[in-house]
């Protein structure tokens, strides 16, 4: 089954953060597995809470694939940036992360007329790459939470 033939996608709305934190989480455990540390997965998320994605989607940016009334993946953008992109471990090789992708380009393009940034983890620098991102270089996020910093890709395009 495609992508295109079982999910939706529609603004995030409010109700939708504890399905993102969920993603999130669940998305950097499964996938990052090979390529972070057990410290590293254990401290990424910090403090945050559903709430602090509440107030994410209040900013009116977050787009969410909605399969069977279910939240399965989201793209978050900002001007000249796409923020963040995840999805649910199973969902992912089905041709939503192309999907996403493509709508937070779109709004990282709307009010900018330079590059588009990510930053990515290196499990995710494959898939940007071949979605016509290049890599300008390597640095590490740091969620000001402690735990160890973790490995990042810029990439643009």
């Amino acid at each position: 089954m495609t992508a295109d033939q079982d999910i939706a996608l529609r603004p995030a709305q409010a109700g939708d953060a504890q399905a993102v934190f969920e993603i999130t989480h669940v998305s950097i455990a499964t996938l990052g597995k090979e390529h972070y540390s057990a410290d590293q997965l254990a401290g990424w998320m910090g403090a945050r809470t559903p709430a602090y994605y509440e107030a994410l989607i209040a900013n009116g940016r977050m787009i969410v694939a909605v399969r069977q009334g279910a939240v399965i993946g989201f793209v978050d953008a900002e001007p000249g940036e796409v923020t963040r992109l995840f999805l649910r471990p199973d969902a992912a090789g089905s041709g939503l992360g192309k999907r996403l992708l493509g709508l937070g380009i779109e709004q990282a393009r709307e009010g900018h007329a330079g590059p588009v940034k990510v930053e990515a983890t290196v499990n995710a620098e494959g898939f940007y790459r071949r979605h016509g991102f290049r890599t300008t270089g390597k640095g590490f996020f740091s969620h000001g939470q402690g735990g160890d910093p973790i490995e990042i890709v810029h990439m643009e395009l």
